[in-house]
């Protein structure tokens, strides 16, 4: 029996397809369209399915959508429309107002003909976006029971879900609703500091270099807490759903950043006040849930997951001994939460199987690599032992593209799709920057580390199996920092991704080489792109590779290196 899972209700396009409950395919839209998020969050393309994603996975399984028995869509229309009677300032047609609502509601009513145009002879099921990200959470955790807190902008009204998984079933516990949404006030935050509703890494980032008790009696009065982890937000100053600063430019007392202004000290202490905010309010609901449930046990999922700071803060303070966070723990998960939804709770089967890696998108046999390499006019050679050459360039200096196995599900590249470089170089980040990646020179670059290893590099109070997935920020062993400064940010914290064997045995093969050669258990690991979505195939991987000052392609077995084309490569 075949599952396709869908989100398709805000942004992150995606779609998942499980056989008899096992895993066949995970992929972004954004990944195949090369359009980032897959589309604009509006209220008048709720039908606008990732049907680029949804025909990989068909294909990867061999059928027709026709074969689907089931179908789930991350959204529940009607709980969605209630929106519509809140009391908020809106912009007429848009979220909120009555007329954009309709116009929500009338667009997901067509997500039925649309699948059926696309010739689905099954059933569809609406399952509820917070209950999708909560089943992401729990059901591919290696967890029989569990806590599960959900936390993003929006789903229908709420914004936080608290909830207990034990076996396949899920109970709600209590949900925090609009306008009290941490998801909606780390985009409102953004936009203030002059970045763009998807910029949360970057406030994250610019938090490090600020002060955060600047500003924290501002957010004190915009966040106050309520029992059994709740917590309040003043709608009226925030203003989530129009484009409006003004309160909060009076009560911070600084005009909202536009676009490519400078950023000042303030804005870095506005920054940090927030991340420290955050901290205390995931320290908040975690104490909570612990004694609710009674587990020892969290899985998370939700948006504001990802904030790989305040997960390692109020994780390590809690009484929880393990976390899980699968990799798209963002809206694109609820994909896979809407398929193991429907599998397991609704239909009731009761094995589960864990998700421990990534690696779920399109992959590439080597005649299709060679196939591209090819075709591009690249002078290219097959190495026998790719991982300990690639090891030696990283260790020489040069920036790697990593092109390995299935493209990872979810926004962090995790070895598949990932530029290499060292991370002993104290000016690898502005060769990256200036290269290849062009970012702003406050965010951080991460390490990839082999898992053995990591308690030897970084304080880890806890183990984590969400820092498998990039997603905990775990401070850097002070008689360690000074030897991998590439990797390690400001506040003297890394993003570790650890790595394992038994679930990226090339890539531990790479990391394990350059150990050799330096003694070093890490490179520096970013995801394949220069400001598009991670490269997904072979032909995008050889684009950047051109358009960019990489000095090296790794792609399975193949190699190519700058200095050996003619005329040299680079821009």
């Amino acid at each position: 029996m075949y599952v396709l899972g869908i989100n398709a209700a805000y942004h992150e396009s995606a779609a998942c397809l499980l056989e008899d409950g096992k895993l066949v395919a995970a992929i972004e839209e954004e990944r195949l369209s090369r359009r980032k998020h897959g589309k604009p969050a509006e209220p008048t393309n709720g039908h606008d399915l990732p049907r680029l994603a949804i025909q990989h996975c068909l294909d990867r399984a061999g059928i027709g959508l026709g074969d689907v028995a089931w179908v789930g869509y991350s959204i529940e229309p009607r709980a969605r429309l209630q929106n519509k009677d809140l009391a908020d300032r809106v912009v007429p047609g848009g979220w909120g107002s009555e007329e954009g609502e309709m116009r929500f509601f009338d667009s997901l009513q067509r997500v039925p003909s649309e699948l059926r145009a696309l010739g689905m002879q099954g059933e569809m099921k609406w399952v509820g976006h917070h209950l999708a990200h909560a089943a992401s959470a729990f059901l591919p955790s290696s967890f029989h029971e569990s806590a599960i807190l959900c936390v993003d902008g929006i789903g229908e009204l709420g914004s936080t879900l608290f909830a207990h998984g034990s076996g396949t079933k899920m109970e709600v516990e209590s949900e925090i609703r609009y306008p009290a949404s941490l998801g909606f006030l780390w985009e409102k935050f953004s936009k203030f500091l002059g970045f763009s509703e998807y910029d949360a890494c970057k406030v994250m980032g610019l938090a490090s270099y600020g002060d955060p008790t600047v500003y924290l009696p501002h957010f004190e009065r915009l966040l106050t807490f309520a029992p059994e982890g709740r917590f309040q937000l003043d709608g009226h100053a925030l203003r989530f759903r129009v484009e409006d600063y003004t309160p909060l430019e009076a009560m911070f007392g600084i005009a909202g950043r536009k676009k490519g202004e400078p950023i000042l000290a303030a804005h870095e202490d506005i920054a940090a006040a927030l991340q420290e905010i955050t901290n205390q309010t995931f320290s908040h609901m975690f104490q909570h849930l612990a004694r609710s449930t009674g587990s020892k046990n969290l899985c998370m999922a939700g948006g504001v997951a990802l904030n790989c700071v305040a997960n390692r803060i109020a994780f390590e303070a809690s009484p929880f001994e393990r976390l899980y966070i699968q990799p798209a723990a963002h809206d694109a998960g609820t994909a896979l939460g809407a398929a193991l939804y429907i599998w397991h709770t609704m239909l009731g089967h009761p094995e589960r199987l864990a998700l421990r890696h990534a690696y779920m998108g399109p992959s590439f046999d080597d005649a299709a690599l060679e196939r591209a390499l090819a075709s591009s006019g690249l002078v290219y050679e097959r190495v026998p032992d790719i991982e300990r050459r690639a090891a030696k360039l990283i260790a020489d200096g040069d920036i790697v593209g990593w092109f390995q196995g299935a493209m990872e599900y979810g926004p962090r590249a995790l070895g598949n799709r990932s530029l290499l470089a060292d991370p002993r170089s104290p000016t690898m980040k502005q060769v990256l920057n200036d290269r290849v990646k062009h970012r702003e020179p406050f965010r951080p670059f991460a390490p990839s580390v082999l898992a053995e290893e990591a308690a030897k590099w970084f304080c880890i109070e806890k183990t984590a199996e969400a820092s498998d997935f990039m997603l905990v920020a775990y401070p850097a062993r002070p008689e360690q920092a000074g030897r991998i400064p590439a990797v390690v940010h400001v506040d003297g914290t890394s993003r570790v991704q650890t790595v394992r064997a038994e679930t990226n045995r090339r890539y531990h093969g790479l990391i394990s080489a350059f150990h050799e050669l330096t003694g070093v258990p890490m490179v520096l690991n970013t995801s394949f792109n220069d400001n598009e979505p991670i490269v997904c195939t072979p032909e995008h991987a050889i684009d950047t590779f051109k358009g960019t000052r990489i000095d090296a392609l790794a792609m399975g077995d193949f190699l190519v290196e700058a200095r050996r084309q003619p005329g040299r490569m680079g821009v």
